[in-house]
């Protein structure tokens, strides 16, 4: 009987530039207690800025050496407003979640970070656990939540090199805040348009 546990989860939901990236990641029970003995644990803890993602990238590499099975799924920008503009993002998070799920080779659990996000799929999968905040308590989650942040930031660096030259500096991480605010305002300023990297849905980001 298999013992592996598949642990769910993203990053990139809330940005307004770039991609939403969503991970799945299988472990055994041995490898789930070497990974958290090498400081495998919620993304988010690391904090931000090249320190981190550093630490984060050295500790995906581990996390792909030792799992079962891991999985990306990257949601583009154009496909996000397709469903933003309908009020669908969680439909898009979940349909990507359980493309990973049908993936993934057999598991004794599934177990997925958002209790409303993903609670609708035990209809489909009944061994499957939504819960919040589950990557501070399972290790396949908080090894998913990796894996998704460091393509995440892999993808959001490839956005900054690409526009660096000509704007300066890009700070903010995408993210809603004045430093991405103001590289939206100096491209729209120069070609009139937002980036094609920016999330036209996300009304903020437009030029008033």
């Amino acid at each position: 009987m298999t013992r592996l546990v598949l642990g769910i989860d993203e990053a990139g939901r809330g940005p307004a530039l770039g991609a939403m990236v969503v991970a799945a990641v299988a472990l055994e029970p041995s490898a789930s207690r070497r990974l958290s003995r090498a400081g495998v644990a919620d993304s988010k803890r690391f904090g931000s800025g090249a320190d981190a993602h550093a630490i984060r990238s050295e500790l995906a590499k581990l996390i792909q050496a030792h799992a079962a099975f891991f999985c990306l799924e990257v949601c583009e920008v154009e496909t996000i407003d397709a469903y933003v503009h309908r009020g669908a993002l969680n439909v898009l998070e979940r349909e990507r979640a359980e493309a990973l799920v049908r993936a993934a080779p057999p598991c004794k659990r599934i177990v997925a970070d958002g209790k409303r996000m993903f609670g609708a799929l035990r209809g489909s999968f009944p061994h499957l656990e939504a819960t919040d905040r589950a990557e501070s308590k399972h290790v396949a989650v908080a090894a998913a939540s990796i894996l998704a942040k460091v393509r995440r930031d892999e993808l959001f660096a490839q956005i900054v090199a690409r526009y660096e030259p000509q704007f300066g500096p890009i700070r903010g991480g995408g993210y809603v805040n004045a430093r991405t605010r103001a590289f939206t305002d100096a491209y729209q300023a120069h070609f009139g348009t937002l980036p094609p990297e920016a999330r036209t849905s996300w009304p903020w980001a437009k030029k008033d």
